[in-house]
């Protein structure tokens, strides 16, 4: 039994299903192009065997642990580590067993969709995931998992990636990536300048933070000009490794177009650690255009994705830390709060700036005509909670008739769950493919040209958008 019908997300109308499918088979087997996401580049340096299918699939998917944990579930119990050692479930079997009895949480979401496909494909799996089939599928997939061609740079080629980027924060050594580019391996992996840990004054460590990038820079970070000085020099470290674009993952889209005398004191003030919260606000936002004018001066793409509170539960992040399933979304504005960044670049021809949302209701209202206009700024995909055929359609329907399809960049799977790029991928090229056939069943686009942005939507718009 299949667990994943050939045509799932195809239109039921039999005359749209068909030009759909006609449409995925022309892409469906296109390489991978992820410009955006967060493996762990150690895995494909070291490319060692992966532990076991808990560590795989579970431990690090936070799509999966939130939705055990909302059922009440103990995340230790699934080997989520703690921040002070406290003990965890390490015994894969036991986690994937508790995963197992509880794999029926997921259904109608796009985990499951994604779990199924990869059990099914990776694994060649047929029974579903339960309770009764967890020691059956545990062992299938520890004895490939035991297997040269399982690891990591087996399964990128398997994948069919042809280029894959990590997000690096601007501390790292970026020692894995030289391991990459030094073994003679032939995949792509590049890493992306996240510097969130050195912009944001909220984070924690921030003073330390910025002594350590003028340690590693030998610029004076205790003034402003060192303190630019040493961005743009971490940008050019993590350009020399193939880097093409930033990423920033701010709380708001609020932007600020100070003066260089205004944005230096603000700077002190947060040096110094005296600046009040509008102060640091104001000082991310400084950032944010401060970085859009370094990336139209160094060509690194600049990724915005603001909108979400992170760490909603205080005492989750406490225990766990950050990425543990309690970033919650929020009312974003964009067209007041980009004016300033988009005054300083937004017609700019040697900017590009790419930008996410999580509040779908700026879809249509600001974020497709703001895209449809200005040159330097184009829309991410439908990203992390509407990373999802719902989500992808309602983005396509909100965005298209303002925006077009050329102010788009394609898709990114924005995962740190390995095995699930393929899935992700074929989940986006099989709504594309049926939102395209609706379009011409409609009379909207013609057959011929179709077929075209077809491919854009699955390959090309990515390779352009992120200059790869």
């Amino acid at each position: 039994m299949a667990l994943v019908d050939p045509n799932y997300l195809f239109p039921a109308e039999p005359g749209v299903r068909s030009l759909a499918r006609d449409l995925y088979g022309t892409v469906r087997d296109l390489p991978i192009v992820s410009p955006h996401g967060h493996t762990d580049p150690l895995w494909y340096a070291d490319n060692r065997l992966f532990p076991d299918p808990a560590q795989l699939l579970i431990v690090p998917d936070h799509y999966i642990f939130r939705m055990l944990f909302s059922q009440g579930h103990r995340l230790e119990d699934f080997g989520i580590p703690t921040l002070d050692g406290a003990p965890v479930e390490t015994d894969g079997r036991t986690i994937w067993r508790r995963f197992a009895k509880s794999y029926y949480l997921f259904r109608g979401t796009p985990t499951r969709l994604w779990l199924d496909y990869t059990l099914q494909t990776l694994f060649e799996l047929d029974e579903p995931l339960t309770e009764a089939t967890a020691d059956r599928h545990y062992d299938a997939i520890a004895e490939r998992l035991a297997s040269d061609s399982y690891r990591p740079r087996a399964l990128y080629e398997r994948f069919n990636i042809e280029v894959i980027a990590t997000t690096d924060g601007a501390l790292d050594d970026l020692s894995a990536h030289r391991a990459i580019r030094n073994s003679g391996w032939q995949g792509r992996v590049v890493p992306t300048y996240r510097p969130d840990a050195v912009v944001d004054p909220d984070f924690e460590g921030f003073a330390a933070n910025l002594d350590r990038l003028g340690e590693i820079t030998g610029a004076d970070t205790g003034t402003w000009d060192g303190y630019l000085d040493a961005h743009r020099q971490r940008r050019a470290v993590f350009q020399a490794l193939g880097a093409t674009a930033t990423d920033h993952g701010h709380p708001t889209a609020e932007t600020a177009n100070l003066s260089a005398a205004e944005a230096a004191r603000l700077f002190d003030r947060v040096r110094l650690g005296t600046a009040d919260a509008g102060e640091r606000a104001l000082f991310r936002a400084q950032m944010l255009t401060e970085m859009a004018r370094m990336s139209a001066d160094d060509g690194l793409v600049m990724q915005i994705h603001p909108g979400s509170m992170r760490n909603h539960s205080a005492a989750m992040f406490a225990r766990f830390g950050r990425d543990k399933g309690f970033d919650i979304p929020t009312r974003t504005d964009y067209v007041r709060a980009l004016q300033p960044l988009l005054d300083a670049v937004g017609t700019d021809p040697r900017a590009s700036v790419i930008l996410f949302t999580l509040d779908e209701t700026s879809y249509a209202r600001e974020l497709a005509p703001l895209a449809g206009v200005y040159p330097a700024l184009k829309l991410g995909p439908a990203w992390w909670f509407h990373d999802s055929p719902e989500g992808m359609r309602r983005f396509r329907e909100a965005t298209t008739e303002t925006a077009g399809f050329y102010n788009t960049v394609g898709f990114n799977d924005d995962t740190r769950a390995f095995p699930s790029i393929p899935a992700r991928h074929d989940v986006a090229r099989r709504v594309d493919c049926a939102f395209l056939a609706r379009l011409v069943t409609e009379h909207r686009l013609r057959e011929a040209e179709v077929h075209e942005l077809a491919h854009d939507l699955a390959y090309g718009l990515a390779k352009k958008a992120y200059r790869l």
